[in-house]
């Protein structure tokens, strides 16, 4: 059995930026097992057309377009393709994204861009032109962005990325004030690592680094793409009319791990915490 029931998303039109690859896909999918109906937009027209092809039922078929969100011109050509092809939209989740680690004096300005123009622009961009045509239509709707851990802490190495994905997180809280008053709503969700393969070569290229990824980890693993999957169902259906600008993290505790200025006494051996407790007592 599974944990929603069959017709949670039924007939909500549902456009994802990313949706051919990795946790785009693997919302889409989710999406459509619980009666959506998808579009699905990326740069690369063949892996789209492959994905819609595995994902389209016979009464349930996924339209595709290719778009690069740097381009508002084809953002706007995207979304018009939608709603002509459904008659509306009504789930936006701002997906595409683009990361690399590097130590930041080794970025070029072009390097910045690359990350800022699609997480950053291009979701604004989309979230505008989308947003733009639900309040001229009078017409109510869900936002769901996928951010990041690191967008509230900021984080080193992934400079852009950060830098990027905070703005992304400023977007989703302002714009659930601002929107609210038009029926338009804004979540998103912070994952920390889940193994796909585009992000997992440029962020985790050896198993040197996975592990010590998953070191981090209080749950000692990475996550799964249905568990973020779910969660996102969730934040898109209409059990979630009542959130709002909210961020759900989902990360195995990851984040909070580095936030605590002991918890790297999870290393410490019992033997060693005998030693401690005895100097506490003493006082020393």
């Amino acid at each position: 059995m599974g944990l929603f029931a069959d017709d949670l998303l039924q007939d909500k039109v549902v456009l994802i930026t990313g949706g051919a690859t990795g946790l785009g896909r693997a919302m889409a999918e989710k999406f459509a097992a619980l009666g959506a109906k998808l579009a699905i937009a990326s740069r690369r027209e063949e892996t789209l057309r492959q994905a819609a092809l595995e994902m389209s039922t016979e009464h349930n078929p996924v339209f595709y377009k290719s778009c690069d969100v740097r381009d508002p011109a084809q953002i706007e050509e995207l979304v018009k393709a939608v709603e002509h092809h459904f008659g509306r939209i009504d789930v936006l989740v701002n997906n595409a994204a683009g990361n690399f680690i590097s130590p930041t004096e080794k970025l070029s300005p072009r390097a910045v861009d690359a990350v800022l123009n699609i997480v950053l622009h291009g979701t604004f961009y989309t979230t505008l032109e989308v947003g733009k045509r639900w309040i001229e239509q009078g017409h109510h709707g869900t936002m769901l962005n996928i951010v990041t851990t690191y967008a509230s802490t900021g984080s080193g190495y992934v400079v852009p990325s950060a830098a990027a994905k905070a703005g992304v997180l400023a977007l989703t809280r302002s714009l659930a004030v601002e929107w609210a008053r038009y029926g338009i709503r804004q979540a998103a969700i912070a994952p920390g690592p889940f193994p796909t393969e585009g992000a997992w070569s440029r962020l985790s290229p050896t198993p040197e680094f996975e592990q010590k990824m998953i070191a981090r980890i209080p749950l000692a693993r990475t996550g799964d793409k249905e568990e973020l999957a779910n969660l996102a169902a969730y934040l898109i259906s209409d059990y979630a009319s009542y959130i709002n600008g909210e961020v759900v993290t989902i990360d195995g505790g990851e984040w909070l791990q580095g936030a605590g200025q002991f918890n790297g006494l999870s290393d410490v051996t019992p033997e060693q915490w005998d030693i401690l407790s005895e100097l506490t007592r003493k006082g020393k």
